[in-house]
């Protein structure tokens, strides 16, 4: 198999689907795909046999979502534009304001589709402040004091977001926070947007609660059409990064396996967040960690005699695209492979061509057993981005 390659298993994503399409019918909501997790279009028609909407954040995920998609977008942006704002209202049945001043401007130009407005509860229990949309000084959605006593007519629905890949009793708390804050107007609206970041599809998350909460909410709000909009759900767990190690370096005790993929570049999660995915057959040690300061050298260095232990370094000049230290059971062999598990969402949207390195190709693996290559990157894919 060449590599660098991104597989995405059908059996898995459609184990995911089914998922979500239970729990959307069990708690009469809809439940769309937020495409800033996961894009990948050539699966779409995957998609449609399970859910009817996406949603957008963009101009050109509002376009992917009417013309590849099928269908109109739920948009949502922190600002729209003078030389856009027609166009994603084209590509959209659902278009949320950032704040007020946004709505005063665009409102007229938007009459035909259903208006929302963004509010903050000013409560998330994300704790890296990078993911929370509710931090101090953040820059989405309106609060509570700002809001007119009687809204402008023509909005019909508000969208909070606040959480990130969380279960069901973060939401259940984080509800409570918002109908404290915002259901005095809620009979003034027809949709509840939810947001993303309910991860429902990881194995520990409680389904049960989630329906029993949605059941809830529909008793107290009966004409409130309820959307949520995860990203990660969909497509977690359903397929790795394939990689190989090109070279092994070593310097002052730690031994670096380099392989033909970039974390800056590929991964940037790993690095923002960071987030350490599953490496196949190796665990993170604690021996090195992942320290960024790369003047010095680590407190407990790796002992001679300690094998398969690595820090896995990516294929940019960047100094720190580098990650962790991890345990193999074996001394690593260039050209062997190292395959990072669950790399699909987020992951696949976020990559880059910073350095021109070569960009992993895209597949999938068929519910047959056969791998079929949706794309393969090359020179011009790097080049055209620079026209």
């Amino acid at each position: 198999m060449a590599t660098p390659i991104y597989i995405i298993e059908e059996k898995k994503l459609r184990r995911n689907l089914r998922l979500i399409s239970d729990v959307a019918a069990k708690a009469d909501i809809e439940i769309i795909l937020a495409f800033k997790a996961f894009a990948l279009w050539k699966t779409f028609p995957v998609f449609r046999e399970y859910i009817h909407a996406t949603t957008a954040s963009s101009l050109w995920e509002a376009r992917l979502a009417f013309e590849e998609f099928g269908a109109p977008a739920h948009t949502f942006s922190p600002a729209y534009t003078d030389d856009e704002i027609e166009e994603i209202v084209r590509c959209s049945s659902h278009l949320t304001f950032n704040s007020l001043s946004q709505y005063e401007r665009y409102h007229e130009r938007a009459k035909d589709v259903s208006i929302g407005l963004r509010v903050n509860p000013e409560y998330s229990e994300v704790g890296t402040l990078l993911y929370n949309p509710c931090a101090p000084g953040t820059r989405f959605g309106v609060t509570a004091d700002k809001l007119p006593d009687q809204l402008p007519e023509d909005i019909e629905g508000f969208h909070c977001h606040c959480h990130c890949e969380s279960g069901a009793d973060v939401f259940q708390r984080t509800l409570v926070h918002i109908e404290e804050k915002f259901s005095r107007w809620f009979p003034q609206l027809k949709w509840m947007n939810f947001g993303g970041g309910h991860l429902m599809t990881r194995k520990d998350y409680d389904i049960d609660l989630l329906i029993r909460m949605m059941q809830d909410f529909h008793k107290r709000y009966p004409w409130l059409k309820v959307i949520l909009e995860p990203g990660s759900a969909f497509a977690w767990q359903t397929g790795p990064l394939v990689s190989h190690v090109v070279d092994i370096v070593e310097d002052k005790g730690i031994r670096t396996a380099i392989l033909d993929v970039s974390f800056t570049c590929h991964m940037p999660d790993c690095l923002e967040m960071p987030y350490f995915p599953d490496v196949r057959g190796a665990v993170l040690s604690p021996k090195l960690g992942d320290d960024r300061g790369l003047n010095k050298a680590p407190s407990d260095p790796q002992p001679p005699n300690l094998g398969g232990l690595y820090r896995l370094g990516g294929n940019s000049c960047l100094s720190g695209d580098f990650m962790g230290s991890w345990q193999f059971d074996h001394e690593l062999q260039i050209g062997e492979e190292v395959i990072f598990e669950d790399m699909i969402h987020y992951t696949t949207v976020k990559t880059t061509t910073f350095n021109g390195i070569t960009h992993p190709s895209i597949a999938m693996l068929h519910e047959d057993g056969t791998l079929e290559v949706l794309r393969r990157f090359c020179y011009e894919d790097y080049r055209n981005r620079m026209d």
